[in-house]
This record gives C-alpha cells, sequence and structure tokens, in this order.
C-alpha cells in the first residue's frame, strides 16, 4: 500500500507524503514504468512485495503487489500523513468519509488506510516513517497531486478536518480560495489543489468520477503517452496527435491522462511547456 523505508522526514500533519500503486504483478510494473517514466527501482524488505521508483536518486512513487490481498483495484492512490491512524479513521467516518481498508500494519515502518471522501474519491492516511528525499509541488518536483471534485470548497472542509490543514501547530498550511480552486500550501509552495468541476459520481469511467490526480512530470508527454501504449498501456480519449489521443493543456503545461496495462490511471504532464 505504502510501504516506505528511511528516518522520519518533517512533513506537516495532513501533507502529501506518499504516492503508491496497488498493483498486481510487481515485476510487470516495473517494466512499465521503468520504460515509460524512466524509473529505476529499489526492492524493499518486509512480508509485503513492494519497490520504490526513482529518478535518479529521487524516490517518486512506491509499488505494492497488494491489489488482490487487499481485494482493491489496481489504483494510484495519494496518502498524507497523519499522527495516528486511527483518529484520523475515526474522524473519516465522522465526517462521512468511508474507510475500505484499515488500518492495515506494515512493520517497522507505520500503519496505513484506504479511505474514500464524500463524492467518493480515494485517498490513504500514514503514519509512520517515509521518504526522507520525497517531495511533490507546483515547481520541480517530479510530481503533482490535484482533487478532481464537485465542489472544492465543500472538499476542503472535509479535508481539512480530516487531516487537521487549518490547526495552526508548527509547519500548518495555507489554504487559499482561488476562483473555484483551493490551493494548500506549505513555505509558500503549493503541495496540492482541489479543483471544482463537472464530475460524474456514477460514471463507468473512472476518469470522469471524483478523484485525486497524480500527474507525474515528464520532457516530453507526447513521446511517454507512445511509450504507454507500446508498453501495454492506452491513452484515455483527447485531441488527436500522431495516432496517439491527446494532449490537453493544463495550467499552462501539457497533459494526457493514460492507464497502465492493469488499468490504473494515471496523467504524463510535461515538466518545461515548449516553446515552439
Amino acid at each position: 500500500m505504502v510501504p516506505v523505508s528511511g528516518p522520519t522526514t518533517g512533513e506537516a500533519v495532513g501533507e502529501p507524503c506518499w504516492l503508491s500503486l496497488a498493483a498486481r504483478n510487481l515485476d510487470a510494473a516495473e517494466r512499465f514504468y521503468g520504460a515509460v517514466l524512466g524509473w529505476t527501482f529499489r526492492r524493499g524488505g518486509g512480508e509485503r512485495e513492494f519497490s520504490v521508483g526513482q529518478l535518479g536518486e529521487v524516490p517518486v512513487a512506491g509499488i505494492a503487489a497488494v491489489a488482490a490481498e487487499l481485494s482493491v483495484r489496481v489504483a494510484w492512490t495519494a496518502f498524507f500523513a497523519v499522527d495516528d491512524a486511527d483518529e484520523a479513521v475515526a474522524r473519516i467516518r465522522e465526517r462521512g468519509g468511508t474507510v475500505g481498508v484499515g488500518p492495515v500494519s506494515y512493520p517497522p515502518h507505520g500503519r496505513a488506510a484506504l479511505a474514500t471522501d464524500r463524492e467518493g474519491a480515494t485517498f490513504g492516511v500514514w503514519e509512520g516513517r517515509t521518504e526522507t528525499r520525497w517531495h511533490i509541488g507546483e515547481r520541480s518536483a517530479p510530481a503533482w497531486l490535484e482533487l478532481h471534485t464537485r465542489d472544492a470548497f465543500e472538499a476542503a472542509v472535509f479535508y481539512g478536518e480530516v487531516l487537521r490543514w487549518a490547526d495552526g501547530g508548527p509547519g500548518s498550511f495555507e489554504v487559499s480560495y482561488e476562483q473555484d480552486r483551493v490551493v494548500l500550501r506549505r513555505g509558500g509552495e503549493a503541495v496540492a489543489r482541489l479543483n471544482s468541476g463537472p464530475v460524474e459520481v456514477t460514471s463507468p469511467q473512472p476518469q470522469l468520477r471524483p478523484r485525486w490526480l497524480v500527474r507525474f512530470r515528464v520532457p516530453d508527454p507526447e513521446a511517454a503517452a507512445v511509450a504507454v501504449v507500446a508498453n501495454g498501456g492506452s491513452v484515455v480519449p483527447g485531441g488527436d496527435w500522431g495516432g496517439v489521443r491527446g494532449p490537453e493543456v493544463t495550467d499552462g503545461r501539457r497533459a494526457v491522462v493514460v492507464r497502465d496495462p492493469e488499468g490504473a490511471l494515471f496523467t504524463l504532464e510535461a515538466a518545461e511547456e515548449r516553446k515552439d
């Protein structure tokens, strides 16, 4: 689910602390994401089979072969740091969310739970140690995180209460309301964004349902999308170019939504926008 290692980092409570793929086949997932995103992998120990995907020496995300064991769909999940997983789970339930898995122990690293918010978007909470060099953000980080939901302000109330975004303690967040968005910042840099927009809660197409969008930055989204298809994945319909569907422009960056061979959705986003 969220296998990690290394000493405790300085994440604030409620901060995004890890991205994890619940997969069925770890070897196949490593081959796919290595080919598409250029990751190398560091295998972890313990009872559950997992690895950490890295760009150079920088950890980006984890992959764990737990989808069958936990009876969950193959999917990318954003995890948020909490100081007590049991208390966080209680707050989720009190505020109308649903807890699907956990808390589950991952000795000796920590404990995790999978939940959905009131609109049905899946997220995780993590109590324990995390990767020391992991980071996420709007600038040069290798990944970025957005919530696609019906009402960003209502969602911000839910997550703010569950994850204690506005408790005012050391390292607390700046939560700003910008048009139809809510932006979560720490130290002036955005670490996540909540977007209002049309969603279909019961749609058979998961990309149309409320969800946390995991966006991985690549030098060339078009080339990466071709690699997705060549390695058994698919591209979610968008604009047409070169026989592959996509890309779209989001906040000045070209981006295309894709699926891996087991069906997990993620977004390829330009690391730096081209100047043609």
